[in-house]
């Protein structure tokens, strides 16, 4: 299984868009998944488009091929993962147009383009399930410490409103600061951020897989629209993939949400396409960051 393929909720955001929290349930055909993976769970938060896509995430649970994604948008994702052989990274993808599966097959005027790469990130093409760029930090975060995570989108007035640059900022805590790991050029028609998600997902899909609980919390998301304003992402829905898997969970824990699956986990708490809501109060804005691309 390539660990970089679309998610099944992301190929419902990138066909649908927001149209997913009207109603729109994640991808069919995932029974085969049934006892060989944990079933994938998703938030949708909804809000208007915007030019940055803020949040914070603290993983509780995790196992080896794991993706904890934190900042889901119809052209990309961003998050962290745990490996089949146990390593830890952060990965940001943004995809080319189209639904091809090849990545050679893309024009190379179709292609995402790389305009920021910093230090200790590699980069490079993936295929399978949509075609794109693709970014990995290596980066060995910690069970129960929060992390943030800030895309921001910038349409590029030279490509006559047709591009659009997606860049992934990631929070180093032992630095205080933070990474602008890599931006990314796609051909947009005019879009910024729409669309916003996290999941997690069990990758390792070995049957052994599904015997592990993963667990995360997510709070403090914020969106910030053309016109400047921040919108605190206070409401998400609750959704999974195909998979029949029943030890799934989600809800509002405090001021953050969580989503949980696998193991021993139990559906106690929000239940399949409901709506969650945590209290607006103790959210604070992310710190501005300059205009870096």
């Amino acid at each position: 299984m390539n660990h970089h393929r679309r998610s099944p909720l992301t190929l419902v955001f990138v066909l649908l868009g927001i149209a997913a929290w009207l109603g729109a349930d994640c991808a069919r055909g995932d029974e085969r998944l049934a006892g060989i993976a944990c079933r994938s769970v998703h938030l949708g938060y909804p809000a208007p488009d915007g030019v940055a896509f803020y949040n914070e995430m603290t993983v509780d649970a995790s196992a080896d091929g794991t993706y904890f994604m934190a900042c889901g948008f119809d052209m990309g994702y961003f998050g962290i993962q745990q490996l089949g052989n146990g390593k830890k990274l952060a990965i940001f993808s943004v995809w080319d147009p189209g639904d091809q599966n090849d990545p050679k097959s893309v024009a190379e005027e179709q292609r995402v383009k790389l305009l920021h790469k910093d230090e200790g990130v590699r980069v490079g093409r993936f295929g399978n399930e949509g075609t794109g760029g693709q970014s990995f930090y290596d980066f060995d975060w910690k069970i129960g410490e929060t992390y943030r995570f800030l895309v921001t989108a910038r349409i590029d007035p030279a490509s006559n409103g047709k591009r659009t640059e997606y860049a992934g900022h990631l929070y180093l805590p032992e630095k205080k600061a933070w990474k602008h790991l890599v931006t990314f050029s796609t051909l947009a028609e005019g879009k910024t951020l729409r669309g916003y998600y996290s999941f997690v997902e069990d990758f390792q899909r070995d049957r052994k897989s599904t015997t592990f609980a993963r667990r995360a919390h997510y709070g403090n998301g914020w969106v910030k629209t053309a016109e400047g304003q921040w919108i605190a992402l206070t409401r998400a829905r609750f959704t999974a993939d195909g998979n029949p898997a029943t030890n799934i969970d989600a809800g509002a824990d405090g001021e953050r949400f969580f989503l949980a699956t696998g193991g021993e986990t139990k559906n106690e708490h929000a239940k399949l396409r409901e709506p969650v809501d945590r209290p607006p109060t103790g959210v604070s804005l992310p710190e501005f960051i300059g205009n870096r691309r």
